[in-house]
Formats: C-alpha cells, sequence, structure tokens
C-alpha cells in the first residue's frame, strides 16, 4: 500500500512561491500538450489525499483534474467551500497512522499524498514509499519548500530519470526499508 509524492519543484526545492502561488509552473512551455506522465500515474493511484492550502488553490481551477477520489485534510473547516467541493471528501487531520486507516477503510490503497505540510508530515512519520520529483527550470529564491530541516534522514533509491521539452527533469525514487 504505496504513499506517493508527485510534485514539481524549482532547481532552488520550492513547490510554491512565499505567498502560495504557483503561477510560474503555468509558465512552462508545453507545445506538444504533454502532461509529463500524469496521467499513468493517476492509473496507478485509488485516491489523493490533499491538505487545506493544496485544495485552496486547486478550487480556484477552471477545470476538475482527477479522476479519482480526493480527500482534504483540514481541523478548521466544517464543509468544503468552493465550486469543486462536490468533487472531494472532507477529512479531519489525525496522526497520519489514522489517516491511512481511514483511507484503507473506503480501499484507498495507493494514495498520490499532495500538499507541501501533507507531504512533509508523512515524511516525517516515514510513510512516503515514492517519491517522483520534477525539476522545473526556475530559481524562485523563496518560496514554500519541498523539504524542511526537521526531517528525518530518509534513504532514497533513485530509480529512473526523465528529461522533457523546456529542461524539466523528472526523477523518481523509492523508500529504502
Amino acid at each position: 500500500m504505496p504513499n506517493i509524492v508527485y510534485i514539481a519543484t524549482s532547481i532552488d526545492g520550492y513547490i510554491a512561491k512565499p505567498d502560495g502561488g504557483i503561477d510560474w509552473l503555468n509558465e512552462i512551455p508545453n507545445p506538444d500538450g504533454n502532461d509529463y506522465g500524469f496521467g499513468e500515474f493517476m492509473k496507478r493511484i485509488d485516491g489523493i489525499l490533499m491538505g487545506r492550502s493544496t485544495y485552496e488553490i486547486v478550487m480556484d481551477f477552471e477545470q476538475w483534474f482527477y479522476s479519482k477520489p480526493v480527500f482534504v485534510l483540514s481541523n478548521t473547516w466544517k464543509e468544503l467551500p468552493g465550486k469543486w467541493a462536490s468533487k472531494a471528501e472532507l477529512i479531519k487531520r489525525h496522526t497520519t497512522d489514522e489517516l491511512l486507516e481511514t483511507l484503507y477503510a473506503k480501499g484507498i490503497n495507493t494514495i498520490y499524498v499532495d500538499g507541501g505540510k501533507t507531504i512533509q508530515t508523512f515524511l516525517a512519520a516515514d510513510k512516503i514509499d515514492e517519491m517522483i520529483i520534477t525539476r522545473v527550470p526556475i530559481v524562485l529564491g523563496a518560496g514554500i519548500p519541498l523539504f524542511t530541516p526537521d526531517l528525518p534522514e530518509l534513504r532514497f533509491e533513485h530509480i529512473a530519470t526523465e528529461t522533457y521539452h523546456g529542461g524539466l527533469v523528472k526523477s523518481h525514487y523509492l523508500r529504502k526499508r
């Protein structure tokens, strides 16, 4: 039952600007309309677990990009806001083990873990089994980092690297246990 990160970062390791903005991801030239493997990745997973801040970005998208069940973590919301509220389910934040048990009970066994804080929480609890990280050739200089200094040392094995138009470099890692 793997928990998988699939995310893009700047080459200096940020997943968003200091204000949470990800507009820099939309500036990547993509003349072929490539999904960079996202469609194939989505076939592997049963559901998506994302944090509130990530959902706040997603709820402003013009299109819903997810074909699998989406679960949003928040202790402050009583219900999901926005036009996509019916497309996701609100889950109160608990320990990672409790969250996983809740998702497993719903038949969600292969989980796409998304959102900076959520990923960091799962890394801190050693609950990430794979990471697929795409480096975008931009230096943001500041922002929301994918990794924080308080994370434990975790070893991963490099499985593959692909390069794409525009200088994107996607690397796939498996947790060494």
